[in-house]
């Protein structure tokens, strides 16, 4: 094991890194703290640890000095079962003048593959001369559990998909300056990207490739990140659940007529079971749950919740074509683009039970309303989400709130308060 451990850092340290294009993450390193990057698999991390590399490397640190592994690698079977200490044993082999006088940088990808990475990690920190990044597909790695095992050891950064303004970057549209000609670039590649969605992979092939590419990172993402990692008692069933809520993007769903749909498709599964489920979809960043505004955490359970995914490409390519919704994917983006900003993102109900998609909560911990259309060109549609969302801005004591539609734009005043309607395209550069 040890000479294919040091073949594997060898071969590293010559190779060519694929950095792409720069993400907007706003990361930054802390010193004695482990950085970790977590999103769902294929979205990025393994690049954007190219590009922490590629950043020493400019700032002389010498690529002997890098210790790089992919935990997903076939030949790295003994390291996954528990002995993460025979890759430093393997890289001071290699390196024995460096152990205590010069600061070595492990990069450690897809860790979660790995048994009892925690107490390795939190080790090595204290005793060894060294940097940490790691990277996984479980937002686990967010939990308290793993910041208790690692002691304040970490650090945690999520990474997603690509962003429209990242995914104008690998366009190399200019999106700060809006000329009339910028604009109409802007927009040509946000048709595009309504259709691609965000996936670095699926940027350059055609449609077909595209939908057989997402498909196969959503079964991927069901049987390996789910269902193998959680040995998911009823695995026909957690796909099925899978496939009907990825069928419900941007609207409500409950527990209970989870529970009901696959207990009339003939599973003996419980309403535990269905929340077991959605807690692992989330777990892998593969879907996401929205409460309903309430300061009442039982409230919130009490009422139904709407579900996001990860991409909305990837719920086009999977969903059932009848119940293909352009207005619903528009939704979903938008979400995205909130959930890469806040982790505190609520739907609102008024007093007279009319919805808003969406309050979220800044940095600043304002809250602000959003409200997702399509269009509001028809009569009925307009001034329905136009006074819904004046009535939650009344009940919130908020001055202004905002309705995101494809393509319209528009300041709307009404006494005090102000609804600013925007384009989807224009929305998605603030």
């Amino acid at each position: 094991m040890l000479e294919t451990l040091k073949e594997i850092i060898l071969d590293f340290q010559e190779e060519k890194l694929n950095t792409g294009v720069k993400r907007h993450l706003e990361y930054e390193y802390i010193e004695g703290k482990a950085f970790v990057c977590v999103g769902v698999r294929r979205c990025g991390k393994s690049t954007l640890l190219y590009q922490i590399i590629a950043a020493l490397k400019s700032k002389g640190v010498k690529r002997e000095n890098i210790l790089y592994l992919n935990l997903f690698d076939d030949r790295l079977n003994e390291i996954r079962h528990g002995n993460l200490s025979l890759a430093l044993e393997a890289y001071y082999s290699l390196y024995p003048e460096k152990k205590g006088t010069e600061k070595l940088f492990c990069f450690f990808d897809e860790i979660q593959e790995t048994e009892n990475w925690e107490p390795f990690v939190d080790r090595i920190l204290r005793t060894e001369n060294c940097c940490v990044f790691l990277s996984g597909s479980s937002s686990k790695m967010l939990s308290k559990e793993i910041a208790a095992q690692m002691r304040g050891r970490s650090l945690t950064w999520e990474l997603f998909p690509f962003s429209f303004k990242e995914f104008l970057d690998f366009r190399k549209i200019d999106y700060k300056l809006l000329t009339s000609k910028n604009r109409l670039l802007i927009k040509r590649v946000f048709d595009e990207y309504f259709i691609k969605g965000g996936f670095p992979e699926v940027r350059n092939v055609n449609d077909k490739i595209r939908i057989m590419i997402l498909q196969e990172y959503y079964k991927t993402i069901l049987h390996r990140d789910i269902i193998n990692r959680f040995d998911a008692l009823h695995p026909r069933a957690v796909i099925q659940a899978g496939y009907r809520l990825i069928g419900s993007i941007s609207s409500l769903y409950s527990i209970n007529r989870i529970t009901d749909y696959l207990k009339s498709l003939g599973y003996k599964v419980s309403k535990n079971f269905v929340s077991a489920c959605i807690n692992w979809f989330e777990d892998a960043y593969f879907l996401f749950s929205v409460p309903i505004f309430s300061p009442s955490v039982s409230k919130q359970n009490a009422n139904a919740k709407k579900i996001y995914s990860i991409d909305h490409s990837m719920t086009a390519s999977v969903a059932p074509k009848i119940m293909a919704d352009k207005g619903h994917h528009l939704e979903n983006m938008i979400f995205l683009h909130l959930r890469r900003h806040s982790d505190e993102i609520y739907y609102y109900r008024t007093a007279k039970r009319h919805e808003v998609d969406f309050v979220w909560i800044d940095k600043d911990y304002n809250k602000n309303l959003v409200q997702v259309s399509l269009s509001i060109q028809d009569p009925k549609t307009r001034s329905r989400e136009i006074t819904t969302l004046f009535c939650a801005m009344k009940e919130l004591g908020l001055a202004t709130g905002k309705i995101i539609t494809l393509d319209e734009e528009k300041i709307l005043k009404e006494s005090d308060k102000t609804v600013e309607i925007i384009p989807a395209w224009k929305y998605l550069l603030g």
